[in-house]
């Protein structure tokens, strides 16, 4: 009995001790991603922790421009999810990202919306022009890709200077889809997405082809993740049928 016991402990000190990492362990990982990604998301996490019970996902949601900055400033993230090519290329010229994982996702379409009830018969981005659409939400284009592509749909179709006196800007999409809800804003450029989740919103337009770089969501692991193995792993999961799934319910087109 007394050696028996002797080679109990010595099988669990191998088991336990230092150095020895155990599958089971628990993982948390961090996740940046763009506002317009937050529904989608949460489905995703669903799906995902399902089937692999020892990770929890946590997400940091906002405008891909500030996001980036607190990621090259230092900021806690395992991934990062873009609404745009730009934010993730200065990642990646800042040498941020885990080499060979960066991939193009998602595809969305720029739309202009106005609120459910208005009365303003806003029929095309023209119409921004107008005299009586006086206040109209819109991206900040410095930080907020939707702004920077609402810029060039309207300097493409020569309103920037029409629209820019009646601007309101938001601090990612989210904030300009709730704008026009609340009739804050007479109208606003958003994702066709956020426009498709929300019930208080019509949409008027989309924006005409060629009028904007397309809408390109690109995935990348963060190089400086305690826990690569496990982030490449989820980023794999985004590309997968049950992934596609979700996307595609929430209106994204998945590039192939």
């Amino acid at each position: 009995m007394k050696n028996f016991l002797i080679v109990l402990l010595g099988a669990t000190l191998l088991l336990t001790g230092c150095g020895g990492e155990k599958s089971s362990e628990h993982v948390e990982l961090s996740i940046a991603a763009a506002a317009s990604l937050t529904d989608a998301m949460k489905d995703l996490v669903a799906l995902y922790e399902k089937s692999n019970p020892t990770v929890k996902l946590t997400f940091n949601f906002g405008s891909s421009g500030a996001l980036e900055q607190a990621i090259e400033n230092g900021g806690k993230a395992d991934l990062f999810f873009s609404a745009a090519q730009k934010q993730m290329n200065m990642l990646e010229e800042a040498g941020e990202l885990a080499e060979g994982t960066r991939r193009d996702l998602l595809r969305n379409e720029v739309v202009l919306i106005a609120p459910k009830d208005s009365a303003l018969e806003i029929k095309t981005f023209n119409d921004l022009a107008r005299e009586d659409v006086k206040r109209i939400a819109l991206g900040e284009p410095k930080g907020v890709p939707v702004g920077q592509y609402s810029e060039e749909i309207l300097t493409s179709l020569n309103l920037l200077d029409a629209v820019k006196s009646k601007a309101v800007y938001g601090s990612d999409v989210r904030q300009v889809l709730s704008w026009v809800e609340a009739g804050e804003a007479d109208c606003g450029i958003v994702y066709a997405t956020d426009a498709a989740i929300s019930d208080k919103v019509k949409v008027i337009a989309v924006a005409p082809e060629g009028t904007h770089k397309p809408v390109i969501y690109p995935a990348a692991v963060i190089k400086s993740s305690k826990q690569l193995d496990a982030a490449k792993k989820f980023l794999d999961f985004t590309t997968s049928a049950g992934a596609k799934e979700i996307f595609e319910h929430y209106g994204f087109k998945v590039v192939e």
